[in-house]
């Protein structure tokens, strides 16, 4: 599973002594052991889906943080956000270009707005971002 992978690189930027990865994926890991307790309470088993909506959510969290912390010109924490951010996007799959997204919308029959993003949302979890999406449709 992909949270065995980011385990590994976890403890290998611990013996690295890699701060920056190290906090990023102990971020994600924790992330995860919760929503794990949280499944199985409800019976139900965590998958790499859940995985990568975690590092979706991590990677938009810290994307934003980014941005105060250039508004507020403190360029170390940039750096550090910016090891942070690359870290997290190692164990992405590659997303979806907007040329992608376009074409696959054509190729739908019907190209209504609830229709396109439950498609994608079912058939491209974690590997579309769904505000892409969105923007790609309403150029159309």
């Amino acid at each position: 599973m992909l949270i065995d992978e980011i385990k590994k690189a976890n403890m290998l930027a611990l013996k690295n002594k890699d701060t920056d990865a190290r906090a990023a994926l102990s971020v994600v890991i924790n992330k995860y052991m919760i929503s794990s307790v949280e499944k199985r309470a409800k019976g139900q088993e965590s998958t790499d889906e859940d995985v990568i909506s975690i590092l979706q959510k991590s990677l938009k969290e810290l994307e934003e943080e980014k941005v105060m912390y250039e508004k507020a010109n403190n360029e170390e924490r940039v750096s550090s956000l910016d090891k942070q951010i690359a870290s997290v996007k190692s164990f992405l799959p590659q997303m979806l270009s907007e040329e992608e997204i376009k074409n696959i919308i054509l190729t739908l029959e019907d190209k209504s707005i609830k229709v396109v993003m439950a498609h994608f949302k079912s058939n491209y979890a974690g590997k579309v971002d769904m505000s892409l999406v969105s923007k790609v449709l309403r150029s159309l």
